[in-house]
């Protein structure tokens, strides 16, 4: 199971990538294993400012669909329009070209609640 050291995680399987105050945010290479292919990326919320923990979107894979949750608090700035055509893309490259979408953080300071890639992989061995 792939956790790069350089990023934060979520509970939920999402990584968080932080270059200065906007976060790059997608799901683990984890998360998209236990989809299976996916088929289907939903975000409607571009432009939207959304806490922590809210849903932002969802994914579609051949087995089920799966909410996504913002990591930390900001506004939505950018989606990653390559997954409308083609979503296969967050399972070949999940922490490179399949990431989700791009964050304007709004509180830096909640980056202290998400899991470094230790603490990830921990969660997932015990699960």
């Amino acid at each position: 199971m792939n956790a790069p050291q350089d990023l934060k995680y979520t509970k939920d399987h999402e990584w968080i990538r932080i270059d200065d105050n906007i976060a790059t945010i997608g799901i683990t290479d984890f998360a998209q294993g236990e989809l299976g292919d996916i088929v289907y990326v939903e975000i409607e919320t571009l432009t939207q400012t959304l806490d922590a923990e809210t849903v932002f979107g969802s994914v579609e894979a051949v087995k089920t669909v799966s909410d996504l949750f913002m990591p930390l608090s900001g506004e939505i700035i950018e989606l990653n329009e390559a997954l409308e055509d083609n979503p296969e893309i967050v399972n070949e490259d999940p922490y490179g070209e399949g990431w989700m979408v791009k964050v304007r953080c709004t509180d830096l300071s909640q980056l202290e609640g998400l899991l470094d890639a230790e603490a990830y992989k921990s969660i997932i061995t015990a699960g």
